[in-house]
């Protein structure tokens, strides 16, 4: 999957120039987190954030006099050490950015212009929707040996009981270095007779760990 394919396209933007009000009523309207900074050429040079106007904010609150804050311009609390991405990046790839840099939005630009932006949400979002976790299913985790062969096994079971896998994410195992951790979900809300299955063929079934289903 590539990041078309999840950015938002409808990106609303602010110049340099805009007071820090204007990004408060921007967020609050249009019930955003992030705004991208652009200048006349549709630039991108900053991105201010909520995290970045609340901030700002107490400044004004501890101040007695009349305080101007909220007119002071957005580019003297924007972020200008950026991050970019390109529409046909792969979501992975964008995954990866944000854990190591630890940010929570990434501008998406092609030819120089902004064209779509990602958060961390749209992340989130991608990943219920890959896993299958937003529909009526059961998980099943499942250590399997670190052998060629052995997830095929696993995934004779459930065709056995024409189950429908709606995804299978595979993790390692911090107990013992030669196995993996699979996790499959599965469209059925009673998944006892695969466990029961599953067990009998020698798989040790990690969750869901029930009374009674142990053989």
């Amino acid at each position: 999957m590539i990041v078309e394919q999840i950015m938002k396209t409808e990106v609303y933007t602010l110049s340099p120039k805009a007071s820090l009000n204007d990004a408060l009523q921007l967020m609050n309207e249009k019930d955003i987190r992030h705004i991208p900074i652009v200048d006349d050429d549709e630039k991108v040079i900053g991105i201010i954030t909520s995290h970045d106007v609340k901030n700002a904010l107490p400044s004004c609150l501890n101040d007695e006099t009349s305080c101007s804050i909220y007119d002071t311009p957005v580019e003297n609390f924007m972020v200008t050490d950026l991050i970019f991405g390109h529409p046909l990046d792969f979501v992975e790839d964008v995954a990866i950015t944000f854990y190591e840099s630890k940010i929570s939005c990434l501008p998406i630009v092609s030819g120089g212009k902004l064209v779509g932006i990602v958060t961390t949400s749209d992340l989130l979002y991608t990943y219920i929707e890959l896993t299958g976790a937003h529909q009526p299913s059961s998980k099943i985790d499942i250590r399997l040996q670190d052998r060629v062969g052995s997830l095929a096994e696993v995934l004779a079971v459930f065709k056995e009981h024409h189950a429908n896998v709606l995804s299978v994410l595979v993790f390692p195992d911090a107990e013992k270095k030669n196995s993996r951790i699979i996790t499959i979900r599965v469209q059925m809300m009673n998944p006892l007779p695969i466990i029961k299955d599953l067990r009998k063929e020698g798989f040790e079934v990690l969750w869901p760990n029930l009374p009674g289903v142990n053989v």
